[in-house]
């Protein structure tokens, strides 16, 4: 294996591999055009167990959820700042219904749900007439912070080249180096990987003003309230599949404004909308390892709308395969697709 890595993209995976890759002793360089919203940037940072209207827990959670809060953690210390914190989800039931299946979900398994303590205190700043869950523990990650920060360390080691560069050119510069594409939706369109089952889509968000809103937790109803800067928070998100282009929406943003109205008592403020493409798949397990014709190009991508959770774990596991040989997740090797990727 190469002693030398490009890793193109500076997300939270292509921010994560360069890390551990790093730590070991490895050389390398993160090639990254600098742009106002990317997936990584533009996301809100919620680690979150459970999913969906069913509640149920994520794929591989349980050891997920814990390396990412250590791996979060060390990455702090690394760079003397702070960035994680636990903020639970208060799951404001929009139905009858939806509570009646949190109530079942918190009988069946209640490893992360549970009731909140003093629920009422909310009817202060909130519409809800059908009752509050938790989701026990949840964390928030600063991504802006984070990725801003590992990128001064990667300037101040001349380990960053911050310019957009054909892929073909970045193959042929560096023919002795192992180049890893961490560079999300751009990937669906690589001649090396677009037959992966991409399956991009649109999120948008705002980021809006809520002066006398406390910033402890994430406030969930339809739509997400969460912590973002100061009195700031950052609500959304949608998911769009059809989508003509990736700027934000007036749509999206006057549906939003009008179920914060019905949802918030209190008074705030729309300050900026966010938008992005992110990198899903259709399978919703991440795309990791070495390409199966090309042993020098490898991918770690595909992590969609839990990147917060996975790129951690994976970005660790892509590390220990190049350092030890360590295999990687069956669900998640990119080797999964070999007959797809060898046409």
């Amino acid at each position: 294996m190469n002693e030398y890595f490009i890793i193109i993209g500076q997300g939270l995976a292509g921010t994560f591999l360069s890390y551990y890759l790093r730590k070991a002793g490895k050389k390398i360089l993160v090639i990254d055009e600098p742009k106002p919203y990317t997936a990584s940037k533009a996301a809100s940072g919620v680690i979150n167990p459970v999913t969906g209207r069913r509640i149920v827990t994520t794929w591989m959670i349980d050891k997920l959820m814990p390396f990412a809060v250590n791996a979060y953690t060390e990455l702090e210390k690394e760079l003397n700042t702070s960035f994680i914190q636990q903020r639970n989800v208060l799951d404001f039931h929009p139905t009858p219904q939806m509570q009646i299946a949190f109530d079942e979900r918190l009988k069946e398994d209640d490893t992360y749900l549970q009731y909140p303590n003093n629920a009422e205190q909310w009817r202060n700043y909130f519409n809800y007439p059908f009752g509050i869950g938790e989701i026990n523990p949840c964390y928030l990650v600063d991504l802006k912070t984070m990725l801003s920060e590992w990128r001064k360390v990667l300037k101040e080691n001349n380990l960053l080249v911050e310019e957009k560069i054909a892929v073909d050119d970045i193959i042929e510069q560096y023919k002795n180096a192992t180049i890893i594409f961490c560079d999300g939706i751009a990937s669906a369109k690589s001649k090396y990987f677009n037959l992966l089952p991409f399956a991009p889509n649109k999120g948008e968000a705002l980021i809006v003003e809520i002066n006398d809103l406390p910033a402890t937790n994430i406030f969930k109803q339809g739509i997400s309230i969460v912590p973002w800067t100061n009195n700031l928070f950052w609500v959304g998100s949608s998911y769009e599949w059809n989508y003509s282009d990736a700027n934000p929406s007036e749509v999206f943003k006057q549906k939003t404004e009008a179920q914060l109205k019905y949802w918030l008592k209190i008074p705030f403020k729309i300050i900026d909308h966010l938008a992005s493409e992110r990198p899903a798949n259709l399978e919703r397990r991440p795309f990791v390892g070495l390409h199966p014709l090309y042993k020098n190009i490898g991918i770690l991508n595909g992590l969609g709308t839990k990147g917060c959770t996975l790129a951690p774990y994976f970005a660790n596991e892509l590390t220990q395969h190049f350092i030890n040989g360590n295999g990687i997740n069956p669900l998640a090797d990119v080797q999964r697709f070999s007959k797809i990727l060898s046409k």
